[in-house]
């Protein structure tokens, strides 16, 4: 009961993650009650499941990736390389991915991050002429929406979770 009740907390974080990925892409802002909701909703899946587990691991890990992640991007926003938005949603994210699938959430970011350079860089690729030219500004500006991958890859690292839960269902 209290892993279905973890997983709700997860999926609850879903129409946040399109609200953050959607408001980062138009108005390039990442609200901070987004972030500390999303964050609370990250640590009480954690804590629910560690509740029903009897296990802090994935709790304690999550925290420790979230601190090194915001230390170790304060820099970089210091040096306006990247957003403030950006960094704090990157340490909330180990709280919606938990520590047992960072790797996951990990490999997904750099695919996310990588499609989103390439359509940055080449916005030829792209169909639709004013969506060109919105890429082309954001290329001027030398400003990218990271938090709409960081969004997408949460997004796929909470839908992987949920289908290893339902495979374990079905298979007890």
């Amino acid at each position: 009961m209290l892993s279905a009740a973890a997983m709700l907390m997860k999926l609850l974080a879903v129409p946040l993650l399109f609200r953050i990925a959607k408001l980062d892409f138009t108005t390039h802002r990442i609200a901070n009650s987004n972030v500390l909701l999303l964050l609370c909703l990250g640590a009480a899946s954690l804590f629910l499941a560690g509740l029903g587990q009897g296990s802090w691991w994935d709790l304690g890990l999550s925290a420790a990736a979230g601190l090194a992640l915001f230390l170790a991007l304060f820099p970089f926003w210091l040096l306006k390389k990247v957003g403030a938005g950006d960094v704090k949603l990157m340490a909330a994210a180990p709280f919606v991915s938990g520590g047992a699938d960072l790797m996951v959430f990990a490999i997904a970011l750099l695919v996310f991050a990588i499609v989103t350079v390439m359509v940055v860089r080449n916005p030829m690729l792209l169909p639709s002429p004013a969506f060109r030219v919105y890429v082309e500004h954001l290329d001027r500006r030398r400003v990218v929406p990271f938090g709409v991958p960081i969004a997408a890859a949460l997004i796929v690292t909470i839908g992987l979770q949920l289908a290893a839960q339902v495979l374990a269902a079905w298979s007890s």
